[in-house]
C-alpha cells in the first residue's frame, strides 16, 4: 500500500510535514469484538476476489469484517474492483473509468466461463451485508470527486458508522475527512504512515494527533520491520489501531496477535478464525 518513495520522503521531510499528524483528532474508545478478522477482497481462496460470493464465503468462514476495493465507472458509480482495468478479473478488457456501470455489469466476474457472478457495486455490498464491518479502499487517486461519491453511497446506506475508508492518497483522504468530518473513520495514507513510523522511531508519537483511526501496514517493507512492539505501543498511545496485511500464515498470525495488533487482513479468514478461537479462554 505504500512505496519506498513515500517512506524516504517522510523521513527527509519529517520536520516539515509534522503538521500532517498534528491535525485535530479525537479520542477513540477501545473497540469491542476485536482483534478483527478482515477477509482480504473477501478471502480469495475459493471464490473470485471482490465478488459477493467471496464476501459471503468469508463471513461464513468467520470473518468479522470485509476488506474491499472501489473504483468509479465513467458515469460515477463506485464498483468493487481492485485493478484499474477489468482485464484480470473478468472476461472483458479496458479501464473501469472508461466504462459505464451497465457495461461493467455485463461482464463475467466468476471465472471459468460462469455467468452467475457480476462485479458488484459498493451499494450492493452494503445492502447484502448490513451488519458487517467494511474496510473500503478507494483505488482511484486522481479522479476528482471520487471521495464525495463514495461518501454519498455510505450515507445513503446509513453505513458510515461501520466502515473505515482507506486510500494510498493523502489528498483523497484529506478531502474525504473534510466532506464527512468524523462521520466515518479513515485509515492513514501512505505519507501519514511514513510520518508516524518516523515519529515512533524518535519516540515522539506524543506529538501526533492523528486524523485517522488505523495504521494499515505490511509487517515488513524492504529492510524495515514496521510492525514492532514499539510501533504498536506508539499507535495505541494515540488512540490508533494497527492493522496488518496480508497475513496467511497461522504462525505469523499468532505472533502479530501477541504483539497486540488490532486487525489482521487475510486471504484465509477460516484459518484466522481458528487461530482466534484457540486464544479464547476456556
Amino acid at each position: 500500500m505504500f512505496g519506498k518513495r513515500e517512506i524516504s520522503l517522510s523521513f527527509a521531510c519529517l520536520a516539515a510535514v509534522t503538521v500532517l499528524v498534528l491535525l485535530s483528532g479525537r479520542a477513540r474508545p477501545d473497540p469491542t469484538g476485536w482483534p478483527m478478522n478482515l477477509g482480504h477482497r473477501g478471502g480469495t481462496g475459493r471464490h473470485p476476489e471482490n465478488t459477493l460470493a467471496a464476501f459471503r464465503a468469508a463471513v461464513e468462514a468467520g470473518a468479522g469484517g470485509l476488506e474491499l476495493d472501489v473504483r468509479l465507472t465513467r458515469d460515477g458509480h463506485p464498483v468493487v474492483m481492485h485493478d484499474a482495468t477489468v482485464d484480470r478479473t473478468t472476461d472483458g478488457f479496458g479501464a473501469v473509468a472508461g466504462m459505464t456501470l451497465a457495461g461493467v455489469r455485463r461482464l463475467d466476474a466468476g471465472g471459468g466461463g460462469r455467468r452467475d457472478e457480476r462485479v458488484p457495486t459498493l451499494r450492493e455490498v452494503l445492502a447484502a451485508f448490513p451488519e458487517t464491518y467494511l474496510n473500503v479502499d478507494i483505488k482511484d487517486t486522481h479522479l476528482p470527486g471520487v471521495e464525495g461519491l463514495v461518501l454519498d453511497v455510505l450515507r445513503e446506506a446509513r453505513a458510515t458508522g461501520r466502515v473505515l475508508v482507506a486510500s494510498a492518497s493523502y489528498g483523497v483522504l484529506r478531502r474525504f475527512r473534510k466532506a464527512g468530518g468524523w462521520e466515518c473513520d479513515t485509515g492513514a495514507s501512505r505519507l501519514e504512515v511514513g510520518v508516524f513510523y518516523g515519529l515512533s522511531l524518535l519516540r515522539l508519537e506524543r506529538l501526533a494527533r492523528p486524523a485517522y483511526a488505523a495504521l494499515q501496514v505490511p509487517v515488513t517493507f524492504g529492510p524495515l520491520r514496521l510492525v514492532t512492539p514499539r510501533f504498536v505501543r506508539a499507535a495505541h498511545s494515540r488512540g490508533v489501531r494497527v492493522d496488518a496485511w496480508t497475513i496467511n500464515d497461522p504462525g505469523q498470525m499468532r505472533a502479530l496477535l501477541d504483539l497486540g495488533v488490532d486487525a489482521i487482513i487475510t486471504d484465509r479468514p477460516e484459518m484466522l478464525a481458528e487461530v482466534l478461537g484457540d486464544r479464547k479462554p476456556g
